[in-house]
């Protein structure tokens, strides 16, 4: 056998149990993790009569042969591998992308001891490759796990030989941060090497690479195939803990199960500090005054996050962080009177107390609509300053043109195989998401229809980019709309047919509902399926949901359903608003039509289950598609259809409503983030339409509560560990040192684009200030930071702890996840909020400071921004047009150095305060020019709860230590107490900076790995 010379480090993985541990909401589902979070799980081959993949990627396998299974006294039906040349497990190439690190692990029970056979070969080529050979090689005896980065690379991990005709559980865990590789023996550390590659691409590539993935067969050619039984044969993309693979292995032995999911504690490894060590500004402060608070009886007081301090040494400190505790209900505030509430201030002894004023009485109203926002097609993105295009302006080229470049009938494509109709030649299926078996098929077709309608609006600069859009949107109108007239209609005249949407009967030939969507088991008799049903799968899962069906990946399990259906609908309604095409509201209503009939006959005990169930339950935003269509329409039951999406135990606590989000209690602790923050952006488009104030409650006391207590600095409020999923929230709110940072990433991408889209929508009723402030933190510090350097690859999970890199996917928008869904809206709207207007167009408002153009048609007048913010911090307002309106500018929260204004270049007298917004009133004539300066300063994000980690600010932009290589500890720095800009150097202009040697950039500009929390000391 031909040398291999490797490169390698194998050693254990130090852990620590998480600390924190609180009650957790546990959501039920058969999602096979053993409390490894989803996200950590690239597939799961249990070979218990098929070739499947269990997790939600659908990374199914296929076989070099025939496959033959074959019956075991221990596991049941088992894969049988016989070591005949062809007779080998193939792994779609996909599987090892951009990875941070890698455990493979599975049961293997061998009847040879062949040298040269392999458990796992996966790479590129014999030179770039990592394989485990159970009897090793011809140049090494024993089981040897190799992994090859090139041809100079020669050594491995060897420990004694498995033993033959006897079950044993294999894991191989690389852990890149740590530099550390180990091989385990039924959870026994047998093998462990110090010396692996540096990175993972090294061996594998980076996306859109494309390696050879063989269970059985060697990348060397004559080397012999594996002979042996293999069962539950797993990929992760993290690196297992001796405990978890403990788990897995204990696991494995007694079956698949249903049981909660995502609710045990996860180890890690993060440092601990101790509790009563004072960090950063907190080792200055000396005092904390106690607050006053009012609240209405039954509603919990909404308590300040920050408190202004008093600092020694003539320290000017921040405000200071108090957390407080946070109840499950509200029975303290249910009598009128006084109570104490003591809250704590991370690592001192400081006890500041509210004392709150429980008022009984009538309930305070929710504030009315005032403001309006622009058409897309209204306000443009233009060049800054020195003529230079803007980050806005590459990410919306980006997605634009590759948008332009798409295939229509790729996104029709599982439409039309839902129906059994022919595709178009040379049309092509999307893959992941969207591929044959995925039961969340059609969902990137949503995301697609509104991203070609707002690309339509926001492409008047390109007519030719315009029709090309125009030309897409109709055709997909046309063909859905053909597709859904055929739904419960009959084939032809005198055919039978079932036109109530209550009365689906199961499908032909079968005696029960099932979710089977392979070319041999899906149903494609539309005829049955009722009136105006739309979709890319036929109804049974809708069906399946409301029986009680569960989310995993088996024919009687179930994906979101309504999640798929509320990106259809809302896709149709953009199209509608921005093009007047009727065919697209009767799609969207026939469908909502169909949905009306089923959900209205459901009792409410029913609808609560259904929507309380972990991702089965998922809903998107029906509710505001729901809410949204009466407002077109007007016609009731639409509303009534979007009361029926309330999430009655999250908003009002229980079916009484006697407390929940409704009356300030958090209810969402330790649930799935982006499950249920479109349900509050439904919240408060249903407070739109019928006035009732709990609905705006529940969004506000929601928003509040998710960036004070959830919120990362990039401004994500999704990665818990406890639970173990990255796309929770924590288990408790303010916990995220001891609760957050998921190991392999956080922050989902498309939970930020709902937190702006709600966001945005909270500040049409309240203009407060801070609502703009979080929206400028997620748009420039996650959304813009989400794309690819020369692609419009983006990012599912922003990671954020030490030295980690951001993975990119789909480049060529041919297969989504939910997160390359809203990248695909995001980055075609994104001049949506920088200005608004008032209802009656007599007040504009200045959101964000971002070169552009706005037509205000309704006043004829225009104003122009021109700036190089953020790297400028400077913008000028330059109006064409005359009139009389009230100009309202932010006052940004960071802005602690002052904001100036002149006007025609006089000096304006304003009093401002930062974290507000300035009133201009003035008859403005042609021409007038507004300057309005903001100096930026450095500042620190701690952690809410361990100070010293914290994230580097300038001005509004997160500033990313930009790493040489993979990491487990956060890095160290040191800064002036009293001005932390004394330890900073750099190129103000260009935003580059170092500290200590190390190069920090804005994290939008970062791909490479990349520090984004710092251990901070201040002296």
């Amino acid at each position: 056998m031909k040398s291999y010379r490797v490169f390698l480090r194998f050693i254990l993985i130090a852990t620590l149990l998480s600390k924190g541990g609180s009650t957790v909401q546990a959501q039920s589902g058969d999602q096979i993790l053993d409390g490894i979070g989803e996200t950590g799980m690239i597939a799961r081959y249990v070979f218990d009569g098929n070739l499947k993949d269990w997790s939600r990627n659908n990374l199914h396998a296929t076989a070099g042969r025939d496959v033959t299974f074959i019956n075991d006294k221990r596991f049941g039906k088992v894969l049988s591998l016989s070591g005949e040349k062809n007779d080998f497990i193939q792994i779609p190439a996909d599987a090892l992308t951009d990875m941070e690190s890698l455990s493979i692990s599975g049961w293997v029970y061998l009847r040879s001891e062949k040298k040269g056979q392999v458990f796992f070969d996966f790479g590129k080529d014999v030179h770039k490759h990592f394989f485990a050979a159970p009897f090793g090689t011809n140049l090494q005896d024993g089981f040897q796990s190799l992994i090859t980065a090139g041809k100079n690379n020669q050594k491995g991990a060897v420990s004694p030989a498995l033993l033959l005709n006897k079950w044993v559980y294999l894991t191989i865990v690389v852990d890149i941060p740590a530099k550390k590789m180990m091989t385990y023996v039924d959870a026994v550390l047998v093998g462990e090497s110090q010396q692996i590659p540096r990175e993972l691409t090294e061996v594998f590539g980076s996306s859109g690479d494309k390696n050879k993935l063989y269970i059985g067969k060697s990348l060397l050619t004559g080397s012999p195939t594996l002979d042996g039984l293999l069962y539950d044969f797993r990929i992760y993309r993290v690196p297992l803990s001796k405990n978890q693979l403990t788990g897995i292995y204990t696991n494995s032995q007694r079956g698949v199960s249903n049981r909660s999911v995502n609710v045990t504690k996860v180890e890690d490894n993060l440092p601990e500090f101790p509790l009563t060590q004072t960090q950063l500004y907190n080792a200055y402060l000396v005092a904390v005054p106690d607050v006053q608070v009012e609240t209405a009886l039954g509603d919990l007081p909404r308590l300040p996050s920050y408190i202004k301090g008093i600092y020694k040494e003539e320290m000017v400190g921040p405000k200071v962080r108090v957390l407080w505790p946070s109840p499950n209900d509200n029975s303290t505030v249910l009598e009128a009177g006084r109570y104490t509430i003591t809250g704590r201030v991370p690592g001192t002894n400081l006890q500041p107390k509210a004392i709150v004023t429980v008022k009984g009485g009538n309930k305070t109203t929710a504030p009315r609509l005032k403001l309006a926002a622009f058409d897309l097609s209204q306000v443009s993105l233009q060049a800054d300053a020195q003529n230079q295009e803007t980050k806005f302006i590459e990410n919306r080229n980006k997605f634009i043109k590759t948008l332009a470049a798409t295939d229509p009938n790729s996104f029709l494509y599982m439409f039309r195989d839902a129906f059994g109709k022919p595709q178009p030649e040379g049309a092509k299926p999307l893959g992941v998401w969207d591929s044959q078996d995925t039961k969340l098929r059609g969902h990137a077709t949503g995301h697609y229809l509104t991203a070609i309608a707002q690309a339509y609006a926001s492409a008047g600069y390109d007519k030719t980019l315009q029709a090309n859009f125009a030309e897409k949107m109709t055709y997909m109108v046309n063909t859905l709309y053909e597709l859904a007239q055929l739904s419960g209609k009959p084939q032809q005249a005198g055919a039978v047919a079932v036109a109530d949407p209550t009365a689906v009967p199961y499908a032909p030939g079968k005696s029960t509902y099932d979710s089977d969507l392979s070319h041999e088991g899906i149903r494609t008799d539309y005829w049955n399926w009722g009136l105006g049903y739309i979709s890319a799968y036929p109804p049974d899962q809708f069906i399946m949901l409301e029986k009680g069906a569960k989310y995993g990946g088996q024919k009687t399990q179930v994906w979101a359903p309504y999640y798929t259906l509320h990106k259809i609908l809302a896709g149709l309604i953009d199209i509608y608003e921005v093009s007047g095409n009727e065919k697209a509201l009767q799609v969207a209503t026939g469908m909502a039509d169909w949905v009306h009939a089923r959900l209205s006959q459901l009792p409410k005990e029913t609808l609560i289950q259904v929507w309380n169930t972990y991702i089965a339950g998922e809903f998107g935003g029906m509710n505001e598609t729901m809410a949204h269509l009466y407002r077109i329409t007007n016609k009731d039951h639409y509303l009534k259809t979007a009361q029926l999406f309330d999430n009655i135990d999250m908003f009002f606590g229980n079916a009484q409503h006697t407390h929940g989000l409704a009356k300030n209690v958090d209810t969402f602790r330790g649930l799935h983030a982006n499950q249920h923050i479109p349900q509050i952006v439904g919240s408060i488009e249903l407070y739109q339409v019928s006035n009732l104030p709990e609905y705006y409650r529940v969004a506000d006391n929601f928003w509040y509560k998710a960036v004070n207590d959830y919120m990362y600095s990039i401004g994500g409020v999704a990665g818990a560990r406890n639970p173990a999923n990255a796309e929770v929230f924590t288990a408790e709110p303010a916990t995220l040192y001891v609760n957050g940072f998921s190991e392999g990433g956080q922050n989902e991408t498309c939970a930020t684009y709902n937190m702006l889209k709600l966001t945005s929508n909270l500040f049409l009723f309240d203009q407060r200030a801070e609502y703009m402030d979080y929206y400028e933190r997620g748009l420039y510090n996650h959304i813009l930071a989400s794309v690819a350097e020369n692609t419009p690859a983006n990012t599912y999970h922003v990671p954020l702890r030490p030295g980690a890199i951001k993975q990119f996917g789909n480049p060529n928008m041919t297969g989504f996840t939910c997160c390359n869904g809203t990248a695909i809206e995001s980055s075609t709207k994104l001049q949506n909020s920088i200005y608004f207007k008032s209802k009656d167009d007599q007040a504009l408002y200045v959101n964000l400071f971002i070169p552009s153009t706005l037509e205000w048609t309704e006043r004829g007048v225009s104003v122009e921004q021109k700036t190089s913010f953020p790297k400028q911090d400077e913008s000028e307002l330059i109006i064409k047009g005359n009139g009389k309106f009230d100009l309202h500018v932010r006052v940004p929260s960071w802005a602690t150095k002052g904001f100036y204004v002149t006007i025609n270049g006089k000096d304006q007298k304003v009093q401002v305060t930062p974290g507000s917004y300035l009133k201009l009133s003035r008859n403005w004539k042609n021409g007038d020019r507004i300057m309005l300066k903001m100096p930026f300063q450095f500042h620190l994000d701690p952690v809410m709860d361990q100070q010293n980690i914290a994230s580097l600010f300038y001005g509004p932009i997160l500033l990313a230590a930009q790493e040489p290589e993979a990491r487990k500890d956060w890095r160290k720095v040191t800064l002036d107490a009293k001005d932390i800009s004394k330890s900073i150097s750099g190129d103000l202009q260009n935003l580059a900076f170092k500290i200590d040697g190390i190069d920090f950039k804005p994290f939008y500009d970062t791909y490479g790995r990349h520090s984004v929390y710092l251990d901070v000391t201040l002296k």
